[in-house]
């Protein structure tokens, strides 16, 4: 999908509405094929982020995990271990 769409489900803290928001306007960008809507899409632009923000909170709150909640900071850092690893990303 998009790589800028990351999990939001299972964290401590839960993610924040300004996160919900991020992801819900990363997939409309994609599915758009757009980052700009022109002045004719605008309107129906926004109202799908506004929509799938609201739902994807919905969700969020709904699901059930199984295992503990899983650590931001570790598992960021992983993520930058694993990119520097691949030689994506000079090591710091």
């Amino acid at each position: 999908m998009c790589r800028s769409i990351h999990t939001l489900h299972n964290f401590e803290p839960a993610a924040t509405s300004e996160e919900v928001h991020a992801a819900a306007l990363q997939y409309v960008r994609k599915i758009a094929g757009t980052t700009k809507p022109s002045k004719a899409n605008q309107e129906a632009f926004d109202r799908a982020v506004h929509e799938i923000t609201h739902i994807t909170q919905h969700l969020l709150e709904d699901l059930v995990a199984v295992v503990p909640p899983k650590n931001r900071e570790e598992e960021a850092e992983k993520a930058r271990a694993r990119a520097v690893k691949s030689g994506r990303y000079a090591a710091a």
